[in-house]
């Protein structure tokens, strides 16, 4: 790395302010690219404001084989780049791994998390009852403490899933290291699988949403108390994913009404849980998605697609490998509030087939690209 590449002799005549307000407006992966052209745009780039993009989050996908971890694969998607990262797989404690906000997350036997993109895994004190596939949520206090909450998944006894398990919400301080213990998921939830229940984090509730049942409450993160069950059922509903876009409830589901079948999304109101539908995917893009499997009724063929969600963008994708996890993404309100669909590239081969896929959005700032091992949670 040179201080003189004359590549770059032009732009380091640049007012220090320009370049930074240059380089703050270029997608992560070419600012990676960028910074190794001159110890002087490194520091540059190294240096600049910890703002991540709440409208642009990256799609995250984190493939586990149970038998093989050489077969363990991870991907990012950049919507700014409209580019796929192949990420290096880091190294587990445990397969039981969930994301959210930043961070990887094991939850059984023993609770770590790590950043992302620098690995490097931190234990908690003990879990009062560890979890296996739980919800899962990171929030801010004022103090800028960062704050765990996890809700629902299964119990373990001798590594058995205990499924008459009944815990409590577990919320975690990063700064004491210490678990608290708030009143369980009400009882509407309990008698349904985990794998069916959906979380959205929103000003301060945290939400969880029965996929199947429609079934919806909300736990304060001021009171620790969970709201009424409320049903969120829009007309011809099949199934659907809660998500939270700028402060906002967006609800994404599999419709099947006189139109035929459809994939859209609606903007829910706190409270009453009053909807509105704001976007309808493509049908093009729909039918894209769908793996070709003639022994399937129409209805059961949409059942591996999953939507996760923030800032301004959904995401839709088909959790079945045998299509190699086609994506497409929705930007909310891009145009006078119009919503606009688009394709997602795909993956980078190759790509494997996987026992269990994580996948969540998340925020990325070059901070997370750069930060030192010592800037993470809880540190």
């Amino acid at each position: 790395m040179s201080d003189t590449n004359p590549k770059s002799s032009n732009f380091n005549a640049l007012n220090a302010d320009v370049t930074e307000s240059i380089l703050s407006l270029l997608p992560i992966p070419s600012l990676v690219r960028f910074s190794t052209v001159s110890k002087l745009w490194r520091s540059i780039i190294t240096s600049l404001p910890p703002s991540p993009s709440p409208s642009s989050p990256w799609l995250f996908l984190f493939g586990i084989h149970n038998t093989s971890s050489f077969h363990n694969q991870s991907f990012a998607f950049d919507p700014l780049s409209n580019s796929w990262l192949r990420l290096p797989f880091p190294s587990l404690p445990s397969l039981h791994l969930v994301g959210s906000d930043r961070f990887l997350f094991t939850t059984s036997p023993r609770f770590s998390f790590s950043p992302i993109l620098k690995p490097k895994w931190r234990l908690t004190s003990p879990v009062r009852f560890p979890r296996i596939n739980p919800l899962l949520g990171v929030f801010s206090t004022s103090s800028n403490n960062l704050i765990l909450i996890l809700v629902g998944g299964v119990g373990s006894i001798g590594g058995l899933v205990n499924i008459d398990d009944r815990s409590p919400v577990q919320i975690y301080d990063s700064t004491l290291d210490s678990w608290q213990l708030c009143p369980p998921l009400p009882e509407s939830f309990r008698s349904n699988a985990q794998e069916s229940l959906s979380s959205a984090l929103c000003k301060r509730r945290f939400y969880v949403f029965d996929i199947n049942s429609c079934f919806i409450s909300s736990f304060s993160l001021d009171t620790y108390t969970w709201s009424n069950v409320q049903t969120l059922r829009p007309p011809g509903l099949l199934f659907a994913f809660l998500n939270s876009c700028n402060d906002t409830l967006v609800l994404g589901g599999m419709c099947n009404s006189d139109r035929g079948f459809s994939f859209n999304l609606w903007r829910v109101e706190e409270g009453s849980m009053e909807f509105s539908e704001i976007a309808i995917m493509p049908e093009a893009l729909l039918f894209g998605l769908l793996v070709d499997n003639e022994d399937e009724d129409d209805g059961n063929r949409f059942r591996t697609l999953k939507c996760v969600g923030s800032g301004n963008l959904i995401y839709v994708f088909n959790e079945d490998g045998h299509k190699k996890y086609p994506a497409c993404v929705c930007e909310i309100g891009v145009e006078n509030g119009k919503c606009r669909w688009r394709s997602v590239p795909h993956l980078p081969s190759p790509v494997n087939k996987f026992h269990k896929l994580v996948s969540f959005c998340s925020t990325v700032s070059i901070t997370d690209v750069f930060r030192s091992e010592e800037s993470q949670i809880g540190a």
